[in-house]
């Protein structure tokens, strides 16, 4: 049996091979891939050369193992029928439709444990956003908001989309959001940013500031989101935050680099900035959460917010080299883009 399977072979190189896939061993299922989201922040960067080399992708996903370096498979969002069972798999797993975090291909071999079934009730289109928002998760657990707080997100990607999303649940003073592109500023108000401002205008931080006064005697953001993939936005987040307040990064920058103006107001502001990252869980909540129960409330939370909608593209799979294409190029005109198989 052949797959095909999506390769990096270079900076801005994308090639989609042929290649042999052998049944499934002892404790493996054959899943035929329906759709492969691709991740618009961290794909980038590998297709665009800016990721680190000799990073280990992600120790944490068996299917992911190795480095940045060219050529490599990557991709962390597919959804699928299992078609095929091997020996010692119970018969149940037949036809399951699941997601795995697994490279962009139109079959792959995989464990049981490697595979989470897709609840009833959430489509293909809905479940394959599940990375996203389980990163949309981990922001909110790790940037505790709390009533009446004021809050500024940076980047309305779809990880900052969805982000406001669920944020928006929260009765806080004041939600802002900051994006380059009019079609994300328009759904981030849809989605209940109280506004969203263009982070390049000359009167953005005027305006962010004036936004964040808030009834309270504290000016300044309580808790600031910087997810926006661009270095200089952490400079204006920390400009943006007040005293002791939380900047929470979940961008990953590469090899790029964030110059930070650290010399004024910042040191005296006890301001906390905090990384966050979706291999691993907030050790201050370890004790009553673990990635089980990350996993069912992002279940939850995708039957709720049912982010389908924010699909903009689709391509097939021999056309995966024109959709990085458009996201590199055209970013302006893109929320979420899927292969499709």
């Amino acid at each position: 049996m052949e797959r095909q399977a999506l390769y990096f072979t270079g900076p801005r190189q994308v090639e989609v091979h042929r290649e042999p896939l052998p049944s499934p061993a002892d404790g493996q299922v054959l899943v035929k891939t329906t759709m492969s989201a691709i991740s618009p922040g961290t794909e980038l960067l590998v297709y665009r050369g800016q990721a680190p080399a000799d990073l280990a992708r992600d120790a944490t996903i068996a299917a992911l193992a190795g480095d940045f370096s060219f050529p490599l498979r990557y991709g962390y969002a597919a959804v699928g029928q299992v078609v095929e069972l091997g020996p010692a798999v119970a018969p149940t797993w037949k036809g399951r439709l699941v997601f795995a975090f697994q490279p962009h291909a139109s079959h792959f071999l995989a464990t049981p444990d490697e595979l989470l079934g897709v609840p009833a009730g959430v489509s293909p289109e809905d479940a394959v956003f599940f990375p996203n928002l389980e990163t949309a998760v981990t922001l909110l657990l790790d940037g505790q908001p709390l009533l009446g707080e004021q809050v500024a997100i940076f980047g309305q990607g779809i990880v900052g989309l969805l982000l406001t999303a669920l944020i928006s649940r929260w009765p806080l003073t004041s939600l802002v959001t900051l994006d380059l592109y009019p079609r994300r500023r328009l759904l981030s108000e849809d989605l209940g940013a109280h506004v969203s401002l263009d982070p390049s205008a000359p009167e953005a931080m005027a305006r962010l500031a004036a936004a964040l006064q808030g009834s309270g005697p504290c000016p300044g953001a309580d808790l600031c989101y910087e997810i926006s993939g661009n270095p200089a936005a952490l400079d204006q987040a920390i400009a943006a935050t007040g005293f002791s307040g939380r900047v929470i990064i979940g961008s990953w920058y590469g090899v790029k680099r964030a110059d930070l103006n650290l010399g004024g107001r910042f040191h005296r502001s006890r301001m906390r900035l905090i990384s966050s990252q979706v291999s691993s869980m907030n050790p201050e909540i370890s004790g009553r959460w673990d990635k089980t129960r990350r996993y069912h409330a992002t279940w939850e939370m995708l039957a709720q917010v049912q982010p389908a909608r924010f699909i903009t593209h689709r391509f097939p799979m021999a056309q995966a080299a024109q959709a990085y294409e458009l996201l590199d190029r055209h970013p302006e005109d893109v929320v979420q883009v899927i292969l499709t198989y």
